[in-house]
């Protein structure tokens, strides 16, 4: 077995964690979400899954890992949620919303719009995105959002739609007034997403690296939004080619600031700050 590194040290630990544990941990979760963890997260990943040994009961990593590879059972996916990080914010990188309200805009008010938001988190960018196509296009709009996400729990949270006020001090008093009811008594402090934002988002699990997507119709708008910056460079590659399959001709796909596709000029072309549209 490795000796314990780039973690501070065994002293204090509750479970022994060696070099040979977080090449298990590395491999695992490369098969299973398509992320890269670098040498660096020793510290992030035993403290993560170490919840996972005391909920599982199990008194050391090696023996959690040969049980998680045993099994295909829920354990699973509270293996990838314990391991997937979620920074989120309402309206962050606020010019792709302008950019995709006047994408929105420049169509036909007839226009049936299909957005998939590929990384919804808690939910603070699939609102973001609804509250700005409801804005562009007004109620009646013929629009729909399917939020996805590989963590079960962050989509449970997402789908209940309930924030701290102090989470949407960027979202301006128009938008707050419009599309949140505010919590009195017990729950003061606290906001709900109104039902109209509700009803136009369809939430669901979606691994990004798996070939088996739900989806039947192509979308006009894709946002897929500091994921990437997970995955390694032939990863990155296969989830755009599927990206590409599942997206309209000329839609728009957004990325994260950190994420540039240069490289794959055949499926896309670079229309402004890290939005592309597909060929």
């Amino acid at each position: 077995m490795g000796a314990d590194t780039g973690s501070g040290g065994a002293q204090g630990r509750e479970f022994a964690w060696t070099d040979a544990d977080f090449d298990r941990v590395q491999s695992l979760i490369y098969q299973r979400a398509g992320i890269s963890l670098h040498d660096g997260k020793h510290a992030m990943v035993y403290s993560r899954l170490s919840r996972r040994l005391r909920d599982t009961g199990y008194q050391s990593f090696r023996e959690y890992l040969s049980w998680l590879e045993s099994t295909d059972g829920p354990e699973w996916q509270e293996f990838v949620n314990a391991l997937t990080t979620n920074l989120t914010s309402f309206f962050r990188e606020q010019h792709h919303f302008e950019v995709f309200a006047d994408h929105l805009k420049a169509k036909s008010a007839a226009t049936q719009w299909r957005v998939w938001c590929s990384a919804a988190s808690t939910g603070e960018e699939p609102y973001s995105i609804v509250m700005t196509a409801l804005e562009a296009l007004g109620t009646r709009a013929n629009f729909s959002l399917t939020a996805s996400d590989i963590d079960s729990k962050v989509l449970a949270s997402a789908a209940q739609g309930v924030y701290r006020l102090e989470a949407l001090k960027g979202v301006d008093s128009s938008k707050l007034y419009r599309f949140f009811l505010r919590g009195k008594g017990a729950n003061d402090g606290m906001v709900r997403v109104k039902p109209e934002l509700r009803q136009a988002i369809d939430f669901c699990i979606v691994n990004l690296i798996r070939d088996d997507w739900p989806f039947r119709d192509p979308f006009d708008v894709v946002f897929c939004r500091n994921v990437m910056i997970y995955f390694d460079a032939p990863t990155q590659r296969r989830v755009l080619e599927r990206i590409h399959k599942v997206m309209k001709p000329g839609g728009l796909l957004f990325v994260g600031h950190a994420e540039n596709f240069s490289d794959s000029r055949d499926l896309f072309v670079l229309k402004g700050k890290t939005v592309y549209e597909r060929r």
